[in-house]
């Protein structure tokens, strides 16, 4: 690394306190820290972790900073995927069934990634120590789903009614930016196509225009939900899955059944009118029959 990155690398990890502070500062004085308390708890943790190793650090003690800074990696990965859970409750707040049902799924989700990173820990054949490898994982596989989070937000934000200008789009948008660069910069350095000078230069700069990208959001003025545009097709998701829920029991049966012979004497009553009109009509045609044939009769 050379004594430019160096400088501009240190410089970015010092504004990201900063920056931090002040985009927790503009959700308390919003009152939004109670509508995002998690996304709040992350920011302080973040700080707080800050203030903890960077002294360790420009004191050469490695040992104890290196293992601060991964109790802190392993508090970003749990809040961030805490922050994840947030964002799809607020998502699908007029939605109760389908936040149920996600909120059951990212309980799975994390429970697999746990298991996943503790297997990848055990089976680790590097001279990486296994702790470390496990946090790692769990911060990529953490990564992934936040990527995945906004890219579900952009392809469905219009069936959920989402604004992309509420606070939660904007919140999902910088942690997907930095998730996306993030895996980017890991796989490439991974293959050593980057150095790690320009590594740990490019995820700063990403992490902090992520940083950037919530301070707006929360400056900005929160819309109201827009309109969905196929309101009725998430309505029937909803529904769907409420009925799965809460299906139809035997007590209930009683009123279909009462349904189906209502359906079946209307029928019925159809058909005996539609046979009397059929009686009535021969009826008057039959008359002008017999006096045409009379008719007939004394022309002849």
């Amino acid at each position: 690394m050379t004594w430019h990155i160096h400088t501009v690398v240190l410089v970015l990890w010092c504004a990201q306190p900063i920056l931090q502070s002040v985009v927790g500062v503009i959700l308390w004085r919003r009152k939004l820290h109670k509508q995002f308390p998690v996304f709040f708890l992350f920011l302080v943790v973040q700080v707080t972790v800050f203030a903890a190793i960077f002294p360790l650090w420009f004191a050469g003690n490695h040992k104890l900073y290196f293992g601060m800074y991964w109790l802190g990696e392993a508090a970003n990965a749990v809040l961030g995927f805490k922050v994840i859970h947030e964002i799809f409750l607020d998502v699908f707040r007029p939605y109760h069934t389908l936040k149920d049902l996600g909120t059951l799924l990212f309980k799975w989700a994390g429970v697999v990634m746990l298991l996943v990173s503790v297997v990848v820990a055990f089976s680790n054949s590097l001279d990486q120590s296994p702790l470390v490898h496990a946090l790692t994982t769990l911060q990529r596989s953490v990564r992934i789903v936040q990527l995945g989070l906004i890219l579900f937000l952009v392809l469905f934000s219009r069936f959920l009614g989402v604004s992309k200008k509420q606070i939660s789009f904007g919140i999902s948008l910088g942690f997907g930016l930095f998730a996306g660069v993030d895996l980017l910069m890991y796989a490439l350095n991974s293959g050593g196509f980057v150095r790690q000078g320009i590594f740990n230069l490019i995820n700063m700069s990403a992490y902090n225009l992520a940083i950037l990208i919530w301070g707006g959001y929360s400056l900005s003025r929160m819309p109201v939900r827009a309109t969905a545009v196929n309101h009725l097709q998430t309505q029937r998701w909803e529904q769907s899955l409420a009925d799965l829920q809460h299906p139809v029991t035997s007590d209930s049966l009683i009123p279909m059944f009462e349904g189906m012979v209502e359906r079946a004497f209307s029928r019925s009553s159809n058909l005996e009118s539609a046979d009397d009109s059929i009686t009535l009509n021969q009826s008057l045609n039959r008359p002008r029959a017999s006096s045409a044939a009379a008719g007939a009769k004394i022309r002849r």
